[in-house]
C-alpha cells in the first residue's frame, strides 16, 4: 500500500486541527497545519475581515501541494479546500490524495469561531467561506463526517472512512 496523504477539510470552525491531530495519531502520520503556511498578506487580509479570494489562495495551494509532496511517508494537512479547484490542485501535487470533510451548519462553525479568541479568522467571514463552499460529497476518496458529532466520534468515523479506500 503506499503512503497515505490525507486534508482534514471544511470551513472555518469545523474542527480541522483537533480532528487532523487525532487521525494523524491514529495513522502515526505527522500534521501539517494549513494555516502555517498561509503569507503574511493573507492573514492581514482575513484578521482585517475580508475573505480570500482564488488569487490569494493560489500560492497557498501551491506550496501546501509542493509540502505534502516532500513527505513521501505520507501525512495529514489541515486546509479549508473549499472549491473543487483547490482540490484538484492539491490533488495534481499528491494524486492518491484523500481528503476528509467536517461538515457542519452554518450556525455552528459561526458560534465555534466566535469562541476562538485571538484568532485571525473572525466570524463575520464564516459566512463568506460556506458561500465558497463546494461541497465535495461524491468526488474520489472523500469522506464526509458530521463535524456537530463528539470529536472522538468524528475521527473514528474519519478513519473508518479512509480505511475502506484501501480495503474496499
Amino acid at each position: 500500500m503506499s503512503a497515505l496523504h490525507v486534508v482534514v477539510m471544511g470551513v472555518a470552525g469545523c474542527g480541522k486541527s483537533e480532528v487532523g491531530q487525532r487521525i494523524a495519531h491514529a495513522l502515526m502520520l505527522p500534521l501539517v497545519e494549513g494555516d502555517a503556511f498561509h503569507p503574511a498578506a493573507n492573514i492581514a487580509k482575513m484578521r482585517s475581515g475580508t475573505p480570500l479570494d482564488d488569487e490569494d489562495r493560489a500560492g497557498w495551494l501551491d506550496a501546501l501541494g509542493r509540502e505534502l509532496a516532500s513527505r513521501p511517508g505520507g501525512a495529514v494537512l489541515t486546509c479549508s479546500a473549499l472549491k473543487r479547484a483547490y482540490r484538484e490542485q492539491l490533488r495534481r501535487a499528491v494524486p492518491a490524495l484523500a481528503f476528509v470533510h467536517l461538515a457542519l451548519p452554518i450556525e455552528e462553525a459561526q458560534r465555534r469561531v466566535a469562541s476562538r479568541p485571538g484568532h485571525f479568522m473572525p466570524p463575520s467571514l464564516v459566512t463568506s467561506q460556506f458561500e465558497a463552499l463546494e461541497d465535495p460529497a461524491g468526488e474520489r476518496s472523500v469522506v464526509v463526517v458530521d463535524a456537530c458529532l463528539p470529536l472522538d466520534d468524528v475521527a473514528s468515523r474519519a478513519l473508518a472512512g479512509l480505511r475502506s479506500f484501501n480495503n474496499p
